[in-house]
């Protein structure tokens, strides 16, 4: 069977790593549309595609072409008083390097269109190279990097800021919706749907550069016995580590047992972060300045002025996206760290969920700098109506950064070591089920 088919298919039977309670577990034989749950944890740990390679392959060309329309074309027009302006994508950034925020222009800059694009680009070089008779090693690296980049393509979030940012200019200018608006829209469709189909283990598979005999040998020494046996951080492959320096077979990264000094370098991150948020919600993030008069607003007090104007639902997304998630991501990763240090047995499953939703949840805190970021390159109308962006924007993406390196540097694995009295680690099988 070749590879191509046996993605349409299924899987072959092979063993599997939770990435996050550790436990080794036989992966069954999958039908196209079955995903395997991990038996111990509530992880799911692979889900098999009903889709064809070319199907992906169609689905990220698409989403190449519309990140290159939405980043060459108008996002927003807004006009008063005879006088108009408009936006693209690097109109907002140029304007935050203008004000002496350049490194906030170059965050925004990075995980609007340098990520997306690194990300779309890499994946169709590999996903096109990859069934070569004998497919370069250097995709291996490719593919690497285009995962890393998944959490800071923000594409997604993006949209939310630009919706954010066109009810606030309700009230003080007219505004018209660019082309560059309507291929975001279709962007955003377009990278969930792919992102949903792209089966990253056939990719991996393909991309091994060892024979197939030499693989199928490779599992079943595995299922005969598993101990010493790690899984790739990287591409999932588990093997047995021999020397002092073990590198995957599959993608060459150097392994380890665990994270390397996942506690203090996430404890690092978290106080840092924490010390960060006090001037991002002290120091204002805007400033409105209508007739000549203004004043500087923070995060809350733009909640309290949405609240005013009877924005409700706005006003709940401005405040889950820039004030709950910042504090359930410092709490939560605190929670863990105090939980994995003192050897907490309870509630394990409930903290694995948490981390899950820790991770997902970082990027979204986002949207308050996107929306800023246009403001300021809209608004510019001298004594009628100006939106500058303040210096609580800079501490706060800061936040965001922090605790997002500090939910990958974190390894919930962990959490399952310091409480193996209560749960020991038994070898097992993963549950399928239908999707």
């Amino acid at each position: 069977m070749t590879e191509a088919s046996s993605q349409q298919s299924g899987t072959q039977p092979h063993i599997l790593e939770c990435p996050s309670c550790g436990l080794m577990q036989a992966l069954p034989v999958l039908a196209p549309g079955q995903a395997a749950q991990c038996a111990r944890c509530p992880t799911t740990l692979y889900r098999t595609k009903v889709h064809s390679h070319d199907y992906s392959t169609a689905l990220t060309l698409t989403a190449l072409v519309l990140l290159i329309v939405m980043a060459t074309t108008t996002l927003m027009t807004v006009e008063t008083a005879g006088i108009s302006h408009n936006a693209a994508l690097l109109s907002g950034p140029a304007e935050l390097v203008r004000r002496d925020m350049a490194p906030l222009g170059a965050v925004v800059v990075f995980v609007t269109l340098l990520a997306p694009l690194l990300r779309l680009v890499g994946t169709l070089y590999v996903m096109i190279r990859m069934y070569e008779e004998h497919p370069p090693p250097h995709l291996r690296r490719i593919f690497i990097l285009v995962e890393q980049l998944r959490p800071w393509s923000m594409i997604e979030v993006f949209v939310f800021g630009v919706f954010v940012a066109y009810v606030k200019l309700g009230d003080l200018v007219q505004i018209g919706i660019g082309t560059g608006v309507y291929a975001l829209l279709g962007l955003t469709f377009i990278l969930v749907w792919a992102d949903g189909r792209l089966d990253r283990e056939a990719i991996w598979r393909r991309l091994d550069s060892r024979g197939e005999a030499v693989r199928n040998a490779h599992s079943t020494s595995l299922l005969s016995g598993l101990a010493g046996a790690l899984g790739c951080e990287t591409c999932g492959l588990v093997s047995v580590p021999r020397g002092g320096h073990w590198h995957c077979p599959r993608c060459n990264t150097v392994q380890h047992h665990r994270k390397q000094n996942a506690i203090a370098r996430t404890w690092a991150l978290v106080i840092a972060s924490a010390i960060l948020y006090i001037p991002a919600n002290y120091y204002p993030v805007l400033t409105v300045v209508q007739l000549g008069a203004g004043a500087p607003s923070t995060i809350i007090g733009g909640v309290r002025e949405l609240v005013s104007a009877g924005d409700y639902p706005l006003a709940a997304l401005v405040f889950f996206a820039s004030v709950a998630v910042p504090m359930l991501k410092l709490i939560g990763l605190s929670i863990m760290l105090i939980a994995t240090q003192t050897g907490r047995s309870g509630w394990l499953r409930d903290r694995t969920r948490l981390y899950h939703v820790v991770r997902f949840i970082g990027r979204w805190s986002m949207i308050d700098i996107f929306m800023e970021s246009l403001l300021g390159a809209l608004v510019k109308f001298g004594s009628l109506v100006t939106i500058e962006p303040g210096v609580g924007a800079v501490a706060f993406c800061g936040v965001v950064i922090l605790t997002m390196f500090a939910a990958e540097t974190f390894d919930p694995r962990l959490m399952w070591d310091s409480a193996t009295s209560a749960y020991p680690l038994p070898h097992g099988s993963a549950e399928a089920s239908r999707s």
